[in-house]
């Protein structure tokens, strides 16, 4: 390997410890870090010599980084880069950080789930009115999440982690992916998390069978990323597919869901709730009707957030950097065709 150091531009500001942790798993590297708001805040000189940039959504255009050769996202989700001109570049490799928003997410869907079940909204609505009614037993008597069949759309690192922790409730877990016939995870996944084998559901359907699956379900969770294949893939004829008394969590990309068909089956009662964190336009407009459905839970985008991802992301990255210096393909690749 040629003693040349690889220069690695940061855009994300890293502490001191986060610094030394990235240096120490690659000691062949230049780190340089610029907390900037727009890619023309860096100069010209660090975009040609760049080699390996980790980001947010501060992208150069082509000619300003020809030494470019890898990008690692910030995020899981980067549907947001889908426009950009880099991703027609056939010697870029872009990675995202699918992985290491995994414990705080399992958790809020773990969350959702009990609050769902145990009709917390009209609970709470009731808090706020100040009633204690009188048919509490018949009005609050819960969709228990023990022994409940749960579906989860999408099988990657979230809902891994979602059915290794439904374990503990003996829930039957039906799941759906692209690939069906390989129910194991090539991605990156943190020790001791997650289904890396594909041992935790009882059945794995395609895609393409998602309304077989859900008529099933008590619960449906979605955790899909946003692709012209996904996009609206749980339409009007999947919601109507769902069992009346189900609950349907969406906390993958906005725009997985067809908002308004799912606004519909609410107002219909076709399903028996929703909790939703992501949405096709954000921040959801006040006047959608979803703020005021009694059955739904309203969360702006907040499943990722953790105090700890971001060292969980350089956790990550200092995985992939080891794997780069190495020749080792990298996790996380996003592929240009398939959208993710």
């Amino acid at each position: 390997m040629s003693s040349t150091k690889i220069e690695v531009l940061s855009t994300i500001a890293l502490s001191e410890n986060q610094r030394m942790q990235l240096q120490e798993a690659a000691p062949a590297i230049n780190l340089t870090t610029f907390q900037v708001r727009r890619p023309d805040e860096i100069s010209n000189e660090i975009w040609m010599r760049t080699e390996v940039l980790y980001t947010d959504r501060i992208l150069p255009a082509p000619n300003q980084a020809p030494n470019l050769k890898w990008i690692q996202f910030h995020f899981t989700g980067i549907d947001f880069a889908s426009g950009s001109p880099l991703l027609q570049k056939r010697d870029l490799q872009f990675t995202s950080l699918s992985g290491a928003a995994v414990p705080q997410m399992a958790e809020y869907i773990l969350m959702l789930l009990l609050a769902l079940g145990h009709r917390m909204p009209e609970a709470v609505a009731n808090q706020q009115r100040g009633e204690w009614p009188r048919d509490r037993w018949e009005r609050f008597s819960p969709r228990e999440l023990r022994g409940s069949t749960v579906g989860l759309v999408g099988y990657g690192s979230i809902n891994r982690e979602v059915a290794r922790l439904l374990q503990m409730f003996n829930a039957h877990i039906l799941a759906a992916k692209r690939d069906a016939m390989h129910p194991e995870d090539k991605g990156y996944s943190i020790p001791g998390l997650g289904d890396p084998d594909g041992s935790f559901f009882t059945r794995l359907y395609p895609t393409q069978a998602i309304k077989s699956m859900v008529k099933e379900c008590d619960f449906v969770v979605v955790t899909l990323p946003l692709t012209p294949q996904t996009r609206n893939l749980i339409d009007a004829d999947v919601l109507s597919a769902m069992n009346p008394a189900a609950y349907l969590i969406q906390a993958g990309r906005g725009g997985v869901v067809d908002q308004t068909a799912l606004i519909e089956a609410l107002q219909e009662r076709r399903i028996a709730g929703a909790a939703i964190d992501t949405f096709s336009e954000e921040p959801l407009p006040a006047n959608s009707p979803l703020w005021k459905l009694p059955n739904v839970i309203i969360t702006p985008h907040i499943g990722g957030i953790s105090a700890n991802y971001l060292q969980r992301a350089i956790d990550l990255f200092a995985v992939n950097l080891k794997r780069y210096l190495s020749g080792e393909t990298l996790y996380n690749r996003f592929d240009v065709e398939l959208g993710y």
